[in-house]
């Protein structure tokens, strides 16, 4: 894990967050957040529920629109840029939308020609993804009659299908059972040295599996930026989960 991020701080970055901030009416969800992410790191974006990760994400990905401040996705602005910006991109929403009546291969044939595919190079982006994946074995299936955990390896499969240098992943192993979350994780530390990778959860297990870095987020502020060891090491425990809950709960410290 060491040499992983020695190898990314010398990295330029791809992703920039700067000032962040979205408003919803008086609530404010994300607030004045800033970070990148670099070649090489696998970034866990974590927080409570209601904390703004997927706020943020969405706002990285160009699918909403921030109140202040910019994200930029390999120097392109995903706001003023954002096709360019979207080319770079493999995003995973929370409750990735698919069309259910369409089969698994149907569904990433589809996404692959919206993203300009054709032909054999079509055809092999596809069976790449399934493979990745593992969904060769229902890729005749309909979506809709799919497990929840099946359905988010569909997601997953779709945000890979361009092999993009970034990845935005907003809780990519719910609804898996333990050996599909070994899998999908695997998978991810596999591609984490050619890629900017951010996990968002509240998973604090994913932590630990596969990131080399971990920002915590509260209230929509950052109240941490560490290495999960360095992290861990500021309770007494040695426990993330103990920090976790005193950043993220001061009353439960």
């Amino acid at each position: 894990m060491a040499t992983r991020i020695e190898e990314a701080s010398s990295q330029p970055a791809l992703i920039e967050i700067e000032r962040l901030t979205k408003r919803f009416g008086a609530f404010t969800a994300v607030d004045d957040v800033s970070f990148a992410v670099r070649r090489g790191e696998v970034l866990g974006f974590l927080g409570p529920n209601g904390a703004g990760k997927s706020t943020t994400m969405r706002m990285l990905a160009g699918f909403m629109i921030p109140t202040a401040g910019t994200a930029r996705i390999r120097g392109h602005d995903v706001q003023t840029d954002s096709v360019a910006a979207r080319r770079l991109l493999g995003f995973l929403p929370e409750g990735a939308p698919t069309y259910p009546e369409m089969s698994v291969e149907g569904f990433l044939r589809f996404c692959a020609r919206v993203r300009g595919y054709a032909g054999s190079e079509l055809a092999d982006r596809v069976d790449h993804a399934l493979g990745l994946t593992t969904l060769q074995g229902v890729r005749l299936q309909p979506v809709e009659t799919l497990s929840k955990g099946f359905k988010r390896r569909v997601g997953l499969a779709q945000a890979l299908l361009h092999d993009p240098p970034v990845l935005v992943l907003d809780e990519p192993t719910d609804g898996l059972d333990p050996n599909q979350k070994h899998e999908v994780r695997g998978l991810i530390e596999r591609m984490a040295p050619d890629k900017a990778i951010v996990i968002s959860t509240h998973i604090l297990e994913e932590v630990d599996a596969v990131c080399s870095r971990a920002i915590i987020i509260a209230d929509g502020r950052i109240v941490a930026d560490a290495t999960p060891a360095e992290l861990a090491q500021r309770a007494p425990s040695g426990r993330l989960e103990e920090v976790f809950r005193a950043l993220t709960m001061p009353e439960a410290a």
